[in-house]
């Protein structure tokens, strides 16, 4: 599978441009994310569909073997114990197909980062 390349402005175009199988694990992990983020805006940014909050919250993508969850360094170290059977790094998360998503956990883990992010906004208003 080819990963996208400069052609999309939206994430409904972004989500087209892949194979039937995986643009259904791309509208249920944006559906998941919009529950734990009602109020947050939908955007592309760094060419990946994006979730954004008082800043960005998380960021998802396709890739050949996975789908790639980017909830920024701080919700991988929070939900570090949870996170052992996936590949990770300082930033991302990789479900590999075949494999189920655990959406419950992605849902946890944006509600998480929509409290951060609101809090870093409420701290920074009182400064």
């Amino acid at each position: 599978m080819k990963e996208p390349k400069n052609e999309f402005h939206t994430i409904d175009a972004y989500i087209a441009l892949f194979p039937t199988k995986v643009q259904k694990i791309l509208e249920e992990m944006r559906a998941v994310i919009k529950t734990a983020a009602p109020e947050a805006e939908e955007k592309i940014s760094y060419q990946m569909p994006t979730f954004a909050q008082k800043g960005n919250l998380v960021h998802f993508a396709a890739h050949k073997n996975h789908i790639g969850f980017y909830p920024n360094p701080s919700g991988i170290d929070k939900f570090r114990a949870e996170l052992t059977e996936y590949e990770t790094s300082k930033g991302a998360i990789q479900f590999p197909y075949g494999k189920p998503i655990p959406y419950d956990l992605v849902r946890r883990i944006v509600a998480f980062r929509v409290r951060e992010n609101l809090e870093k906004a409420e701290a920074k208003k009182r400064r």
